[in-house]
């Protein structure tokens, strides 16, 4: 009998025993098609969202939701809603982008890192700068500390009736002297330092007058940082008055009115409709520049991963950095 592949007859084999073997042309034909479907998939999104002058003219809706900081989700154990990098990425996307016509911040947050809240701050300048297109910003329920400082980008600022921001300061910690307790339970501790600070902020031993001094000096100088931003994206204000109403409080949003913090108060469409009208967009199309949800896997994942067991210090030391992230302009200082 002749060999299917090779049609060459097999010896020892008689005629009618040799097994034929069935051929599944369905199979790579399912791949082919499978491989133009996931190509054609990304080329068209891709040319849909960036698309040029020839798609249509657009507003971009840019999101800032949750907690300000450089931490981002780690493919598939983090789902963390704030995304620094894609943040970025995506401004310098909109800035080569001829198709957009405008920025609409949708801001959401109580505020976060000195280094990450400035870094997007300027990433928003520079769009300003380099393409001369404006930024509308819109307060959700919360626009605090570094969710405020951000939005200085914006000509001007809407907020929903229920909003709450302001809270202009910064935070560099909260130390705790645990060195009393030690103490009493008869521990000691011993710090191996190159210079007399350098274990400065340790929960072990009292801190010193001079680096209470030191340590206060970094929160003025990211103070006097934080009061220029505001008095550069609200020149109406004096920087005497900024000062007077940044003691770290926060405002309502019709205090934020009377106070000149934001223009007005309204929802989110009100928001687009003055942006359309003040620069005659009423044709453009509006995108939302966002990241594709999260998938069921990443999600249980993600669940898993905040179901790990943590031991006493690392709980305390999670809480005590969400607390602080939460409640203000913070200065992620390490002894």
């Amino acid at each position: 009998m002749e060999n299917f592949y090779t049609g060459d007859t097999v010896p020892g084999v008689p005629e009618g025993d040799m097994p034929v073997p069935r051929r599944r042309p369905w199979k790579r034909v399912l791949l082919i098609l499978l491989a133009i479907a996931v190509i054609v998939s990304a080329v068209t999104g891709a040319w849909i969202y960036w698309g040029g002058a020839e798609m249509g003219e657009y507003i971009d809706v840019i999101t800032v939701s949750g907690t300000i900081t450089s931490q981002t989700p780690s493919s598939l154990f983090d789902t963390v809603s704030y995304d620094h990098a894609f943040l970025l990425d995506s401004i310098d996307m909109l800035i080569e982008d001829d198709s957009n016509r405008a920025l609409l911040l949708a801001v959401d947050s109580p505020g976060g890192g000195v280094y990450e809240t400035d870094e997007l701050y300027l990433k928003l300048m520079e769009y300003r700068e380099l393409t001369g297109r404006p930024i509308y910003a819109y307060f959700g329920s919360s626009a605090a500390s570094g969710g405020y400082y951000i939005s200085m980008a914006a000509e001007k600022i809407y907020a929903n009736r229920n909003t709450v921001t302001g809270s202009i300061g910064v935070i560099a910690g909260t130390y705790m002297n645990l060195s009393g307790l030690m103490e009493k339970l008869g521990i000691s501790t011993t710090d191996i330092v190159s210079g007399r600070n350098k274990a400065m902020g340790s929960s072990y031993q009292e801190m010193t007058d001079e680096q209470r001094a030191i340590l206060q000096a970094y929160v003025d100088e990211a103070f006097d940082q934080f009061v220029g931003i505001v008095a550069e994206g609200r020149p109406q204000l004096s920087e005497e008055r900024i000062r007077e109403l940044a003691d770290g409080r926060i405002y309502t949003a019709r205090q934020a009115v009377q106070n000149g913090l934001i223009d007005s108060i309204g929802t989110f469409e009100d928001t687009l409709s003055a942006l359309e009208e003040d620069y005659g967009l009423a044709d453009c199309g509006v995108r939302m520049v966002e990241k594709d949800e999260l998938s069921p896997w990443r999600m249980f994942l993600g669940e898993m991963r905040a179901l790990r067991p943590q031991n006493e210090v690392e709980s305390m030391v999670e809480l005590c950095r969400e607390a602080l992230l939460r409640t203000g302009y913070y200065c992620p200082l390490v002894p």
